[in-house]
């Protein structure tokens, strides 16, 4: 498997995101976009000083040590993708969203996924307003390839960050593997689902950075995964089934 980065100039409003791409593209690549790179080129970011911090967002901004301003962002994208939050530590808020259409469980993520780098001053960016379709346009646009996109995520008791799919358009986000599958020993395996968007949406993070790389896209080259007509959100894990469920 190769893992070519790809560099960009600084991203703005209406920016052809599919014309950076196409040049560098062979039949059969997987091409992992950045989630902040697509909602940026789609104008989704937001002015903050525009917003009039409710009473809410002015209390998590004393506990988080995040601006007013970015909490009442943070609150109306937490509205808007019918969340919750669920924790908080000194530089974010733990929260829990299922976005229209999400089709299984739900997504943890810091900040209902709003971030303030790597954007103009005094804004924050977040998720696509809609990343079904946004997967499914850079999909078409770009032709034989697998897309992906993408947002640097946290793990339970783990330091430093990571990285999960959002969508997913042209191969199977997660594959099972058959029943009775044994391990090297003979024995049944009893955890048989592999997570092969999450881990290739890591391998892709740790090309991309999250400063000051400007490389908010990687091309993923022989990965060997078989396409597919997938083309929608990663599911998630129903809460009740979380492994982590008790610590929430």
């Amino acid at each position: 498997m190769i893992l070519l980065p790809i560099r960009t100039q600084l991203l703005k409003k209406g920016d052809p995101l599919s014309s950076f791409i196409k040049g560098a593209i062979e039949n059969g690549d997987i091409v992992v976009v950045s989630s902040k790179a697509v909602a940026t080129v789609e104008g989704a970011a937001v002015d903050l000083s525009l917003l009039s911090p409710s009473k809410e967002a002015e209390e998590w901004s004393k506990k988080t040590e995040r601006s007013p301003a970015f909490m009442e962002a943070t609150l109306q994208e937490l509205k808007r993708l019918r969340g919750k939050i669920v924790g908080s530590c000194r530089v974010a808020l733990l929260t829990e969203v299922k976005p229209e259409g999400f089709p299984q469980g739900t997504i943890l993520t810091a900040n209902a996924g709003m971030d303030e780098s790597n954007i103009d001053k005094n804004h924050a960016i977040g998720w696509p307003q809609d990343p079904v379709s946004s997967v499914r346009r850079l999909h078409k646009e770009l032709g034989n390839v697998g897309v992906m996109i993408t947002d640097s995520c946290c793990r339970p008791r783990r330091l430093g960050v990571t990285a999960f799919a959002l969508v997913v358009a042209g191969f199977d986000p997660l594959v099972s593997l058959k029943n009775g599958t044994k391990d090297l020993f003979g024995k049944k395996m009893r955890l048989t689902t592999e997570a092969v968007a999450d881990q290739l949406a890591t391998a892709a993070n740790f090309l991309m950075g999250n400063d000051s790389q400007s490389t908010p896209v990687v091309i993923i080259r022989d990965h060997g995964i078989p396409f597919s007509d997938y083309k929608g959100w990663v599911p998630g894990i129903e809460p009740e089934e979380d492994l982590f469920k008790g610590i929430l």
